[in-house]
């Protein structure tokens, strides 16, 4: 079977729900994307205006393209959208792709974004046949790192000051987990 990323899925967890993007998500995105914590830790430029008009184009276009799968995070007990889980660079030939993630302040906190993670490394396996999903998670993000860590995702290297902050440089750390390490544990590997 191929990797087919045209299908966009709705993965539901205890706490959240993964679906492809709807256009009420954009005022949610508005919010998460001006929180200045989501700036710094996910490395993105200040963006002193956010167009709306861009953010639709954007979101709007997640759910057509046929080489990443974009999803919105949404807490099951709110029903607020409270981020997004992205599978991109994909590789075909050796069946990888990167991850990225991103959870505003309504969703922080409280288990969200591992199970965010789990949902979406696990279809990436078990649906999509990938054989290796990788990220890069800055120093200064340690809650990210534990997340991926719960999942099974395992430190690779570090990639030495990639991130200009402030008057200073931070580093990355790139980590990985593979089809076989998901299939023994399933994204509960033990400590």
């Amino acid at each position: 079977m191929s990797v087919e990323f045209a299908v966009k899925p709705t993965l539901t967890g205890e706490r959240v729900q993964l679906r492809p993007f709807v256009d009420d998500d954009v005022a949610a995105f508005q919010i998460v994307l001006a929180d200045p914590e989501v700036v710094r830790l996910t490395g993105s430029p200040p963006d002193d205006e956010l167009d709306l008009a861009r953010l639709r184009a954007w979101y709007g276009s997640r759910n057509a393209q046929i080489d990443r799968l974009d999803l919105a995070v949404v807490d099951r007990a709110t029903g607020a959208c409270v981020g997004e889980v992205v599978l991109n660079d994909w590789d075909p030939r050796s069946r990888s792709c990167n991850f990225r993630t991103l959870i505003g302040p309504a969703g922080r906190d409280r288990g969200l974004g591992t199970e965010a993670v789990r949902l979406i490394v696990g279809y990436g396996f078990e649906q999509l046949e990938l054989h290796r999903i990788s990220l890069e998670v800055f120093a200064f993000n340690p809650r990210a790192r534990r997340a991926y860590e719960k999942v099974g995702f395992v430190a690779e290297g570090v990639l030495r000051q990639v991130l200009r902050d402030g008057d200073g440089w931070v580093d990355a750390t790139v980590m990985s987990i593979l089809a076989p390490e998901w299939a023994a544990h399933r994204g509960h590997p033990r400590r």
